[in-house]
């Protein structure tokens, strides 16, 4: 009789099935990289894996959820349920180091807690300014570089 793998083994390989999901609206990052799979618990026989959004009105909760599920059965998880934990709210604090590096790589300016100027993602300068609080999605803002004066979104810090 084959013994079952560790509480440990299956955690594990529900995080690396889930670090390959895509963010829908930011491709270049992970779910796992955004700090969105808040945690997998493990219960006997029963996994769980929390979700929770980037802001309880973000339109691709649902399309992470459902990308999420589509991982984890093709990875032969179809037992493992998924749930949204909305409390504690997610932060920006939850994005990993690789995330932020991610992030930076694909355009994006990291959040920066200290609230300073963003460190423009193409030239590295922090002589920037917001231009709108509005940019691509409702997580980002609009920045301009006053270096090499090429806009950039920046995520909020929240």
């Amino acid at each position: 009789m084959a013994s079952q793998p560790s509480s440990d083994v299956i955690e594990q390989r529900i995080f690396d099935v889930l670090a390959q999901v895509p963010d829908p609206e930011i491709p270049a990052v992970s779910i796992v990289d955004l700090g969105i799979v808040r945690g997998v618990s493990i219960d006997g026989d029963q996994a769980a894996v929390a979700l929770t959004p980037t802001y309880s009105g973000c339109p691709a909760t649902h399309a992470i959820e459902l990308a999420a599920r589509l991982a984890l059965d093709e990875a032969g998880l179809e037992a493992v349920t998924i749930r949204t934990v909305l409390s504690p709210a997610w932060s920006t604090e939850m994005i990993s180091a690789e995330g932020r590096e991610k992030l930076r790589r694909y355009g994006i300016a990291p959040p920066v807690e200290s609230g300073g100027p963003a460190e423009c993602p193409r030239c590295g300068s922090r002589d920037t300014h917001e231009v709108s609080r509005f940019g691509s999605t409702p997580c980002k803002a609009l920045w301009r570089c006053n270096s090499c004066s090429e806009p950039f979104d920046r995520f909020k810090c929240h």
